[in-house]
């Protein structure tokens, strides 16, 4: 038997605050995943997989913006200390700003199991876009590239039904990022995302 896993939380999030990286995976087993998450400020797609899930926000609060089967968008905050599980299949973004933390556990995908990545309309709520990856290793990091596909690709961005596009996140967070404090850049990117 291999030794049992014991984490320290906190300095985990402080190496992911001090080397930039969005997500350090903690274990990864056949019947369970377990990682910390950064917030991403730019972060707008609903992801869905096949695996339930249980999020602690280690610190900060989670706007989880998920949509429910009638195709509603709806919004549970979970504030620092607080958990949160969500069943399978479930449409949900969880967005939290780069200075905040989420413990996140679920399950390993099973083989050829397939996670999807959407994204509506900010402006009418019309679908979007999807990104699938077959996520055979966390590690990989799949909502980075997910993100990457979609923001680098203005068709992909653009509302087939109202014309609306939506800006691309990615280059306007590197764009500010050195001429805005982390408080007002956040700020500044999310109404971006609102508003367009």
């Amino acid at each position: 038997m291999k030794q049992l896993p014991v984490l320290k939380l906190q300095e985990i999030t402080k190496e992911l605050a001090e080397t930039g990286k969005r997500v350090k995976v903690l274990w990864q087993e056949p019947g369970s995943l377990a990682f910390v998450a950064r917030g991403r400020e730019y972060r707008s797609e609903f992801h869905i997989n096949g695996s339930d899930e249980v999020t602690y926000m280690i610190k900060g609060t989670m706007n989880l913006h998920y949509r429910t089967p009638e195709g509603k968008e709806e919004i549970a905050v979970i504030p620092e200390g607080s958990t949160n599980w969500m069943p399978p299949n479930t449409p949900h973004s969880p967005r939290f700003p780069p200075d905040a933390f989420a413990l996140i556990v679920e399950r390993q995908r099973h083989e050829g199991e397939i996670d999807k990545f959407q994204w509506f309309c900010p402006k009418c709520d019309n679908f979007l876009h999807e990104e699938t990856f077959v996520v055979s290793d966390y590690r990989a990091d799949p909502v980075s590239q997910a993100y990457k596909n979609f923001f680098e690709n203005e068709d992909a961005r653009t509302c087939k039904k109202c014309g609306n596009v939506m800006p691309n996140a990615l280059a306007e967070a590197a764009t500010i990022s050195g001429r805005l404090p982390a408080r007002n850049r956040n700020e500044r990117i999310m109404s971006c995302l609102r508003h367009t």
